[in-house]
């Protein structure tokens, strides 16, 4: 079954174990989560528990969206994802979800949205290899071919410059390295998708270890 949470990117810094191996970490803010909506197959057709995080603005929330979170007694929500495959027994509407669902040492998948780089080029955008730099050469950084002569167009794919970055992903098989209950922290050994601040969200690995 999965264990998901909501959160915010806090930054990153180190850790060192007990032998002084440095860690790199991630630091993700994961306040107590609110189970705005649970689903079922008799009322939506699959089963899902919906999770919110970050309160919203009362000037920013329109009437259908305080009225959904005011069923779960819940302030409207400025994060707000379906988590699927859960066990359903152990979730019900206005229930708080904790890091401490998450123990040291569990392997995540961690889904975020990526940096916005711009428009770039094919070299940046494709990691492409760029051409010779000298002796006469007038093609150093251009994305190359169009394809064939015959179709008398490009092809749908090709690889080509334009915006980079601004997506969702996921990395898969990240470790836990420390769960701060207190503080609401979780440290994630490596690099989670998004630039500081941006919102994340954390489900146990789907490939496991």
């Amino acid at each position: 079954m999965t264990k998901g949470i909501l959160g915010r990117k806090v930054g990153m810094t180190q850790v060192f174990t007990e032998n002084g191996v440095v860690i790199p970490v991630t630091v993700v803010e994961a306040d107590p989560n609110v189970v705005l909506q649970v689903k079922t197959n008799e009322t939506d057709g699959y089963e899902a528990i919906q999770l919110g995080f970050a309160d919203k603005k009362e000037s920013r929330s329109n009437k259908p969206e305080k009225g959904h979170a005011a069923k779960a007694n819940a302030n409207p929500k400025r994060y707000v994802k379906e988590l699927r495959d859960v066990n359903m027994s152990e979730y019900e509407v206005g229930q708080e979800v904790k890091v401490d669902i998450f123990a040291e040492g569990d392997i995540v998948d961690v889904t975020g949205t990526s940096k916005g780089k711009g428009f770039q080029g094919a070299i940046k955008r494709h990691n492409q290899s760029r051409g010779p730099m000298s002796h006469g050469s007038r093609y150093h950084r251009r994305p190359g071919s169009m394809g064939p002569v015959d179709p008398n167009r490009v092809f749908k794919g090709k690889l080509l410059p334009g915006r980079m970055g601004g997506e969702k992903v996921t990395v898969q098989n990240l470790q836990i390295v420390k769960v701060d209950v207190e503080r609401n922290l979780l440290l994630i050994k490596g690099n989670v998708p998004g630039a500081k601040k941006s919102f994340v969200q954390i489900n146990s690995a789907v490939k496991g270890n």
